[in-house]
């Protein structure tokens, strides 16, 4: 049984080392889970994805429990097929995706991914939308992610209802160390349908298309939409179409939070990436580059970046090499 190390690492540290270890059929026994984090151990949202990732491959484990700061995750047979997950505080479906989408890699047939609850916006974690629109789009493997969200989910009691079909997908070669003129930018503005009389979905677009306006004259189009949910809630999300690369930023809405600064600060987000991927595609991208191969440019090599390499290494034939001048990062096989 291999035994890994999270006291320098986060939540994805867990979420990499399951996913692959459920495709690889390695066992693992993971230590001072989440050691890196003012609040250690397994949350909510960690617990949900490790059982569905157990299920796609008959898994014994132990430790699965909130808090818990060891897990073993021994795999039996991969075999994919529906499952659904069940998360009952808004933590978040993106990050659960995270590691069910690395999973995917192995799959042969489409299986469908039922959420009850979460949250498909959150602080800290992509927004659904994001894989949708900027992670899968990247990999040119758009067709094989289909979402279908019934009912957002937001902070403080989340309750999405969605549903996710992941179809088989080739993954080919990687190279995004160019992000080229940009073409155009897709704003998408999310709010609950009890903020429609306050438009704050517009609010939020009004203000993300103003700030970019000052630096850019390409089009900008905005998609605005009000949603059911059980809390009320709001999202934006800001993606930037260039000829070679896409790039992301987001933001939420927060209690006393006017919504021209959540527009803001997703176009400031936005605008702050630099490289060709942005920071958050950067470690996401990392397991598909393992199998495939790759060199990206991102613009800040985050911690993130580091330990995810340092995981992925331990169970696949790769060498990750990370060039802190450039702020790029090549996968190559070993």
């Amino acid at each position: 049984m291999m035994i890994l190390d999270g006291s320098e690492a986060g939540g994805q540290f867990v979420r990499t080392a399951c996913a692959l270890s459920a495709i690889t059929g390695k066992a693992i026994k993971i230590i001072n889970i989440r050691g890196a984090r003012p609040e250690t151990g397994l949350k909510i949202q960690h617990i949900g994805g490790i059982r569905a990732l157990g299920e796609l491959c008959g898994a014994e484990i132990s430790g699965l429990e909130k808090g818990s700061r060891e897990l073993e995750f021994v795999p039996r047979e991969f075999r994919e097929k529906d499952i659904a997950v069940n998360i009952s505080s808004a933590g978040s479906i993106g990050l659960v995706l995270q590691a069910l989408l690395i999973a995917a890699i192995r799959f042969e047939k489409p299986v469908k991914i039922k959420f009850i609850g979460g949250g498909t916006w959150g602080k800290w974690a992509p927004p659904v939308l994001y894989l949708e629109k900027v992670l899968f789009p990247l990999m040119g493997c758009e067709s094989s992610l289909a979402v279908d969200i019934k009912r957002d989910g937001f902070y403080p009691k989340g309750g999405a209802d969605a549903e996710v079909v992941v179809k088989p997908f080739k993954l080919e070669h990687i190279e995004k160390t160019e992000k080229g003129k940009l073409l155009e930018i897709n704003i998408f503005s999310i709010a609950s349908e009890s903020l429609k009389k306050a438009d704050v979905a517009e609010r939020q677009a009004s203000a993300a298309e103003e700030e970019l306006k000052k630096k850019f004259s390409v089009p900008i189009m905005s998609d605005i939409k009000y949603v059911p949910s059980v809390s009320p809630g709001s999202g934006i999300l800001v993606v930037g179409k260039y000829e070679h690369s896409l790039l992301g930023g987001d933001s939420i809405g927060e209690l006393g939070k006017k919504a021209e600064a959540v527009g803001k600060e997703a176009a400031k987000n936005f605008l702050s990436e630099t490289g060709a991927v942005d920071r958050h595609s950067a470690d996401m991208l990392l397991p598909y580059m393992a199998f495939a191969g790759g060199t990206f440019a991102t613009g800040v090599i985050t911690h993130h970046i580091v330990t995810n390499c340092s995981v992925i290494e331990k169970f696949l034939p790769v060498k990750f090499e990370i060039d802190r001048e450039k702020n790029v990062v090549s996968a190559r096989k070993v």
